[in-house]
């Protein structure tokens, strides 16, 4: 293997970076690739690298602290030309508070060039362990079913245990979209995949955050499940939010009141990717743990249609989802009803 600026990798870190590489990116010999990575992400970075080197790629490695200091309150030079001249690019990093407009900035990029993207915020070596190991292709067909029957649906229930309990209505004009893990030009993905999200027309209820929450939040304030984040909503609003925590829920109402949008739910997601059954306090791979989950602010409209936008987008999940597509059950105790969806 060629040498990499993020070191060396554990081996049994290797079966997912191939995953990722061969499976959901595709890379062809002698493509080039933008990877960008951190220090704190170095182990996964570098098992990256190794697999990129072993399918022939030409490999752009970027090292963010070289680059610029944390948090980065935008997208650096370096980063913007290495996608700029990219087949392929891989955001490999752990987040830092006030970055998501630089996140976004880097996104843009990819979506104006059209090139395959893996976005793999906070990802871990227990990820590339766990998640980064699943058959995408089985995800593919379970969140490509999802799809289907979601474009014809009229309502969604989601019940849980610990009291979350909301409806959501849809509108037809705005897509589904799923990221399963097979990334194409057309949609970038996360990294761990298993998802499939709309922007839904509203969404009415309570839903009780007893897992982990987005951007910042996750890492400052870790697992929710002893002390939940309880969201009240009416039309796609948040209208209260209420913890043990004094802190957490001070912070999160004014993150959700950062612009005109950052209190209205942007995002209405199914968590697909079936080779998870628990979750381990990181977002990037616990949303995408079979379930229901949210997310306030904005909604990804290039990719749903939805014609607004805000600087803000937080995730909040909760566990144990019973879920009821129009009045039929699809998920019980967190756990796909496959014959239900003709799988």
């Amino acid at each position: 293997m060629g040498s990499s600026p993020f070191g060396s990798a554990p081996t049994d870190l290797h079966p997912g970076a191939r995953n990722a590489v061969e499976v959901c990116l595709a890379i062809a010999p002698g493509e080039r690739v933008a990877l960008i990575g951190d220090l704190a992400s170095a182990e996964v970075a570098a098992s990256l690298a190794g697999a990129l080197d072993e399918a022939g790629a030409r490999t752009d490695a970027v090292v963010l602290e070289r680059l610029a200091e944390r948090p980065m309150r935008q997208a650096p030079a370096a980063v913007v030309a290495a996608l700029e001249r990219a087949d392929a690019g891989i955001l490999c990093v752990q987040p830092h508070e006030g970055e998501l407009a630089a996140r976004m900035a880097i996104v843009a990029v990819v979506e104006r060039r059209v090139i395959r993207y893996a976005h793999m915020i906070g990802v871990t070596p227990e990820i590339m362990r766990q998640g980064m190991r699943a058959d995408y292709r089985r995800v593919d067909a379970l969140s490509q079913r999802l799809c289907q029957r979601m474009r014809s649906a009229g309502r969604l229930r989601v019940e849980t245990p610990e009291g979350t309990s909301f409806t959501a209505a849809f509108d037809p004009a705005l897509a589904w979209i799923k990221t399963s893990g097979l990334i194409s030009t057309r949609y970038w993905s996360n990294l761990p995949a298993g998802e499939v999200f709309t922007t839904p027309a509203t969404v009415d209820g309570t839903f009780v955050c007893n897992a982990t929450a987005g951007d910042y939040f996750g890492p400052k304030y870790g697992d929710l499940s002893a002390t939940p984040l309880t969201l009240e909503m009416s039309g796609g609003r948040l209208t209260a939010a209420r913890s043990d925590r004094a802190g957490l829920e001070r912070e999160f109402w004014a993150y959700c009141h950062t612009d005109q949008y950052s209190d209205r739910v942007g995002e209405l997601a199914f968590g697909t990717n079936i080779a998870l059954d628990s979750m381990i306090g990181v977002l990037l791979q616990d949303e995408k743990v079979p379930g229901v989950h949210l997310a306030f602010g904005d909604p990804y409209g290039s990719q749903t249609g939805a014609p607004w936008k805000s600087r803000t987008h937080v995730d909040v999940l909760t566990r144990n989802c019973d879920v009821w597509i129009d009045d039929e059950q699809v998920i019980a105790g967190g756990k796909y009803l496959m014959a239900r969806l003709g799988l």
